[in-house]
């Protein structure tokens, strides 16, 4: 089969920059050497194109998982422009195709099944989605959002001006336009552009799967340091619409962190959150068909399911008392309403699942 065509402007700026930062990021550092500034600059740049890919493009744009005012989102659109991942309209709509058609070589525009390479770079080389040009009617709420369409109307100037500009006047102030153009221009503009790549390429191959195996997204701890907390990436694609990746409070995830933060200061609100029920529910799904896995070979395999379901059921049953009661117990508080004796039940029926949860552990252990 003939091949799609190269897109010569892409390829030509993957090889620019990252030929560019090999050889002159070494030679000026060798020759010459950077101050703390520069490097200092280099990492407050890194994160804040970084995160306006994940906290701006993704999490807000994409999934709508929060709403943010203008200065967030005007503050995202310039990051996103020194990011240089295309527009925010553009991207979101490539992204939206991504989780409507996960893994689908044909619609998914870089499905992980076709492999590390087409999923981090390749799918930016060649015309493969040429069947597809952006008609953005999968992003039609964001045509309606001015600061997105601005942005995608001056894309271009603005990703000069960030790039270029930007790393240049901060140059200027510190005395060594050069270095700062080499080391907070073009070599972060390379390491950004891969670390988040991985988003879509190891972030599909290496890890976990505790929520899902519908697909072929992981969690990564691991990789979440890389991508600004988008490696628990096995969560995400179950629970798309949630502001967090990173659901613990040990779980490493800035793009979260910047959200909460701006929340207490009143520039977004509405963060949507995925029941703690669903998230449990979806973990004992996963654990019952791994376990079923691991006892299939037994010889009474059948014998070891029946007993797994049963408690899987009497689980899933707990849960489900549990959080119903907890919510009412909630919503009682909310009203001020007298619940004494509710939250009385909620602590027995809490006590319950755990014991349960612990009498499931052990008998998946037992089968491990």
């Amino acid at each position: 089969m003939k091949k799609p065509p190269f897109i010569w402007l892409n390829i030509t700026l993957f090889i620019a920059t990252f030929t560019t930062a090999a050889i002159l990021m070494p030679w000026r550092g060798f020759t010459h050497g950077f101050e703390l500034t520069e490097w200092l600059t280099f990492v407050g740049l890194a994160f804040y194109s970084g995160l306006s890919i994940t906290g701006g493009y993704h999490r807000l744009w994409s999934h709508k998982a929060y709403k943010a005012n203008a200065v967030v989102r005007l503050f995202y659109a310039l990051g996103g422009a020194l990011a240089l991942q295309n527009s925010a309209l553009h991207w979101s709509s490539d992204h939206r195709v991504h989780h409507k058609h996960v893994d689908n070589n044909d619609k998914d525009p870089y499905s992980a099944k076709m492999g590390f390479w087409y999923s981090h770079i390749g799918w930016m080389l060649r015309e493969y989605q040429a069947s597809r040009y952006h008609d953005y009617n999968n992003v039609r709420d964001l045509q309606k959002d001015k600061i997105v369409v601005w942005q995608h109307k001056h894309y271009l100037l603005l990703t000069i001006l960030m790039n270029i500009g930007l790393p240049a006047f901060l140059g200027w102030l510190n005395g060594d336009i050069f270095s700062m153009l080499i080391i907070a221009g073009v070599f972060r503009l390379v390491v950004v552009h891969h670390c988040t790549f991985f988003i879509n390429s190891l972030a599909h191959i290496w890890g976990t799967q505790p929520y899902t195996n519908k697909n072929t997204a992981r969690d990564n701890g691991i990789l979440a340091v890389f991508t600004y907390g988008e490696g628990y990436h096995n969560f995400h694609h179950i629970f798309e619409n949630d502001y967090r990746n990173g659901i613990r409070w040990w779980h490493y995830d800035p793009t979260k962190w910047l959200i909460k933060g701006l929340s207490y200061l009143g520039m977004v609100s509405d963060l949507r959150r995925v029941p703690q029920e669903r998230i449990e529910a979806a973990k004992l799904q996963m654990q019952m068909l791994k376990t079923q896995h691991k006892v299939a070979h037994l010889p009474n395999a059948e014998e070891v399911v029946a007993k797994l379901q049963e408690e899987y059921e009497l689980l899933k049953s707990y849960l489900l008392k549990y959080y119903t009661a907890k919510k009412a117990l909630l919503d009682a508080k909310r009203q001020q309403i007298a619940h004494s004796e509710l939250a009385e039940q909620v602590a027995e029926l809490k006590a319950n699942f755990k014991s349960q949860k612990k009498q499931w552990r052990t008998l998946q252990a037992n089968y491990s």
